[in-house]
């Protein structure tokens, strides 16, 4: 149990916006954070033995977070990073100190005790961008796990005992009740998987079952009546996601992977059926027979993996007024053919959902609590480490093992 002391900030300046509301806490044990610096080089555990809170911040000790797949590709060197920094966007946690004023997504009041999840960026609410209903791309945004590491904002990363959340982040608080491994993801992976099927529902309505976001029932569809299919490409925690979710909403899905398991896990998800990438063109487990058995053509493609050639089936096998959600794409990679003419003679929309906004956190959070007895939301966190063996876990994570690695700090 973390012992939290608090005490005003002695010297701030007088009329500056944060006259006499800092808050330092002062906490012990001293919250840990793991530090990373460079491919190769294990984490530095730093020692973080007091926080200062402005109006809106919140402090939160983790309960559990989950290592995504865009923390190995940074730990890996497949994209750049500004170093030091504390990775970690997913977790889970209760909330141990609270500055003046802060408030959850809805508005409420956050107190001391409650569990949340927060979302993975940090906005002004004011820029043009943030106006316009696109607060993940913030003019002045600020991620967390993905800043470099700095003085005031040490805890800027879930692989840590305690995240410093920030005045302008999306808070949302869940269920008590439930295990963290189900909430973790809920930060990134799930939110963005309802990103990616508002984004789709805004063009093709998926039609019945749950409502994916603000965007669903907008647009136009399939005929009356026929089942949209939806194919996913990648399944990973986004993938495997979307599939329960489109499935909630009514279409039949189609999951794409390599991995014979991932496949198998896909079917539970949901997914009518499955295939090969590289299956030959007939062959029992490729993709023109899984579509087939799901009905012919898709309407909605969700592009989950990143791979240039996942991609190119994305905005190749849609059919007329189809579109195409690209998710996976967040690493450098090998440029892919655009055949503008099929584009444009199909009616395909092309859209690019990065992070999420305010109302899909929310959305995932609530899907969660919601339906994670009717699907293995549960199973997707596969494994454990403690803290200190969050290179093993990312290592781990690395593998063709479980969809994620839960990083769980000790009890002290």
């Amino acid at each position: 149990m973390t012992t939290v002391d608090t005490a005003p900030v002695v010297g701030a300046a007088a009329g500056t916006p944060t006259a006499g509301s800092l808050v330092e806490l002062r906490l012990d044990p001293a919250p840990t954070a793991m530090v990373w610096t460079e491919p190769g080089r294990p984490h530095d555990a730093v020692a973080v033995p007091s926080v200062r809170l402005a109006p809106g911040d919140l402090l939160v000790e983790v309960e559990l977070a989950t290592i995504c797949g865009s923390d190995v590709h940074t730990t890996r060197g497949d994209r750049g990073a500004p170093t030091p920094l504390v990775l970690g966007h997913e977790q889970v946690g209760r909330v141990v100190a609270v500055g003046e004023e802060a408030v959850a997504v809805d508005g409420t009041p956050v107190v001391v005790g409650q569990r949340a999840v927060w979302s993975l960026t940090v906005s002004c609410g004011v820029c043009a961008t943030c106006g316009r209903g696109l607060p993940q791309k913030c003019e002045r945004v600020r991620k967390y796990g993905h800043e470099r590491l700095e003085t005031g904002w040490e805890l800027s990363g879930g692989f840590a005992t305690h995240v410093h959340v920030k005045a302008g982040t999306a808070v949302v608080p869940v269920a008590d009740d439930l295990d963290a491994a189900l909430l973790a993801p809920v930060s990134c992976g799930t939110a963005t998987a309802v990103a990616a099927l508002d984004a789709a529902s805004a063009i093709v309505p998926l039609g019945g079952g749950v409502d994916v976001g603000a965007g669903a029932g907008a647009g136009a569809g399939a005929a009356a009546g026929a089942p949209v299919v939806v194919l996913v490409l990648g399944a990973g925690l986004i993938g495997l996601t979307v599939a329960a979710l489109a499935t909630d909403a009514g279409a039949r899905v189609v999951v794409v992977d390599p991995d014979p398991a991932r496949r198998a896990l896909a079917a539970r998800f949901g997914a009518v059926a499955t295939a090969d990438p590289v299956a030959a063109p007939g062959a029992a487990e490729s993709v023109d027979r899984a579509l087939e058995v799901a009905g012919g053509a898709p309407l909605v493609a969700v592009e989950a993996s990143g791979a240039p050639s996942a991609v190119a089936s994305a905005l190749t096998r849609l059919g007329v007024g189809g579109v195409a959600v690209l998710v996976g794409s967040v690493f450098p990679a090998p440029a892919v053919a655009f055949d503008a003419e099929s584009v444009v003679r199909r009616l395909v929309t092309v859209r690019g959902v990065h992070n999420y906004a305010p109302r899909h956190l929310v959305e995932a959070a609530r899907f969660v609590e919601r339906r994670h007895g009717a699907w293995p939301l549960a199973e997707l966190v596969g494994d454990e480490v403690a803290l200190a063996d969050l290179d093993a876990g990312i290592d781990r994570a690395a593998s063709a093992g479980a969809v994620r690695v839960g990083v769980r700090p000790a009890r002290r």
